[in-house]
């Protein structure tokens, strides 16, 4: 699995890995990606079912054709119980819970590595979605983004930064740090995930929508979401659109006789095209195409 192909994972649903009526229709809802949850969905006197209940879901879904991630608990002796359990060809990510450092990701890693190992996975098969969440981890994040190979996205939880920081998940709170959050991630090379928001706004679609829009202008790539009804606004929102694709094609059609006379700069539509230009419209388009691929994977 390449880091791009996170990328291409506009809405990631959180998914209770202990109710199984939940956990039954997942790959049902249009989701890019399942995210099976055993962490805060998950009561206390409930993780050990939740963890054995995970394997076994990531399997059926698999099968069904769907991208499963695990979020996994932190502390550490329950993580690794975690990854014991959840670790297979049927996982493509992990979401690691309250990241702290570069540290904690580093040994992460290392047991993941064993336990590809000792499964006879391909090595370096499970990918990393870092989570942080907590006011100290914040000052951290570029190191945490870029602390292993492993990672391909980085997101700044509404929720729990929220609560560490002593402030109420808006979009007026949030938005600095988020921004901090897409420029660390930018910074390792890794996909910011998220929106300025509340995670938990499932009431009022309108403000939802207008808040994922804004986000992606913001330079996010997609976010995780706690209900079916978010999956599409997701989808839509962070998918280039007819438009733009068909701008971006103009723009590196009437880029290449310029380039042959030696030009880096030109007008189009009534706008001056330079290199940074060229290089988002080729962005978008790559973008285009990996989204258009995965339908193709999937519907085959």
């Amino acid at each position: 699995m390449t880091a791009d192909e996170v990328w291409v994972w506009r809405s990631l649903l959180y998914v209770p890995a202990n109710v199984e009526r939940y956990v039954a229709k997942a790959h049902t809802r249009g989701a890019d990606a399942i995210l099976l949850d055993l962490e805060d969905s998950v009561p206390a006197d409930e993780k050990d079912r939740a963890r054995d209940c995970a394997a076994a879901a990531a399997e059926t879904l698999a099968k069904a054709g769907a991208d499963v991630a695990v979020r996994i608990n932190q502390p550490l002796r329950i993580a690794v119980r975690d990854l014991e359990a959840v670790v297979s060809p049927n996982v493509k990510a992990l979401a690691i819970a309250k990241t702290d450092g570069a540290g904690h990701v580093r040994l992460l890693c290392e047991t993941v590595a064993e336990i590809e190992a000792m499964r006879g996975m391909t090595p370096g098969h499970t990918r990393f979605i870092v989570m942080v969440e907590t006011a100290a981890a914040f000052f951290r994040m570029r190191e945490i983004a870029a602390a292993d190979r492993r990672v391909a996205a980085l997101v700044l939880s509404s929720e729990d930064f929220s609560l560490s920081c002593g402030m109420e998940p808006d979009a007026d709170t949030l938005y600095v740090p988020k921004v901090h959050a897409v420029i660390a991630a930018r910074a390792a090379g890794v996909a910011p995930l998220g929106f300025i928001d509340s995670v938990a706004n499932l009431a009022d679609r309108e403000t939802f929508e207008a808040a994922v829009r804004r986000s992606r202008r913001l330079g996010f790539e997609g976010a995780t979401c706690v209900h079916p009804d978010q999956v599409a606004v997701l989808n839509a929102a962070f998918a280039p659109s007819a438009d733009e694709v068909a701008h971006a094609t103009r723009i590196i059609a009437a880029n290449q006789p310029a380039e042959a006379e030696g030009r880096a700069s030109f007008q189009l539509e009534g706008r001056m095209i330079d290199i940074p230009v060229v290089l988002r419209a080729e962005r978008l388009l790559h973008r285009h195409r990996a989204l258009a691929e995965r339908a193709a994977r999937r519907s085959s």
